[in-house]
Order: C-alpha cells, then sequence, then structure tokens
C-alpha cells in the first residue's frame, strides 16, 4: 500500500509548515544570491551603521526573498523534491546529505 506517486503522498504538519519551508529558504538565498552577496558587502563595509546604509540592499534582498516564499510554483517545485528525499530516504536509511558525499579515492 506504499504511496509512489508524490502527488498522492499525505504529509505530516511539521513537514508542510517547518522542513519544505526551510527547503525552500535555502533554495531561494541560492536563487537570490546577487542581492544576499550585496547585503553582505554592505554590512561588513559598514559596521554598525549598516541598519542605515544598508536600507536599500536589505529591501531588495527581502522582496527577492518574498517572491520566492509566495510562489506557489516554487512550493510546489519544494515539496516534490522533498517527497523525491524522502521516498529514497525509506528505501535506503541514508539521510540525501550524507547520500551525496564523494567516496574516498582509496576505496
Amino acid at each position: 500500500m506504499e504511496a509512489t506517486n508524490t502527488d498522492e503522498i499525505q504529509l505530516r504538519h511539521v513537514e508542510k509548515d517547518v522542513l519544505i519551508p526551510k527547503m525552500m529558504r535555502e533554495k531561494a538565498k541560492e536563487r537570490c544570491a546577487d542581492k544576499v552577496e550585496a547585503f553582505n558587502h554592505c554590512c561588513k563595509e559598514s559596521g554598525f551603521f549598516m541598519v542605515f546604509k544598508c536600507r536599500e540592499e536589505n529591501s531588495a534582498l527581502k522582496e527577492c526573498l518574498t517572491q520566492h516564499y509566495q510562489d506557489p510554483v516554487f512550493f510546489e517545485e519544494c515539496k516534490k523534491q522533498y517527497i523525491q528525499e524522502k521516498l529514497e530516504f525509506e528505501k535506503t536509511g541514508i539521510p540525501a546529505k550524507n547520500r551525496k558525499q564523494k567516496l574516498p579515492a582509496s576505496m
């Protein structure tokens, strides 16, 4: 009775409200990398005055991230990826982050 289709799988509350949004945040940061870099650069140069000097970079970063967070297509994309990783974990018992590690060359 195992559901293999990603559309049929029922997700727990914590998966919908915590784990998938966490994945969305990580991917959104990758997609907004130029704005993240600009904000970090501004903060490093401004020191304590970053609150005042980096408002423009901060608002651009927030706008980019919010755009991704509110995109239903992006949510579905992350949901499908989460479900695929979950199914793979159920098959192998190996988490995705451990599965992606390379084997040493001496083996």
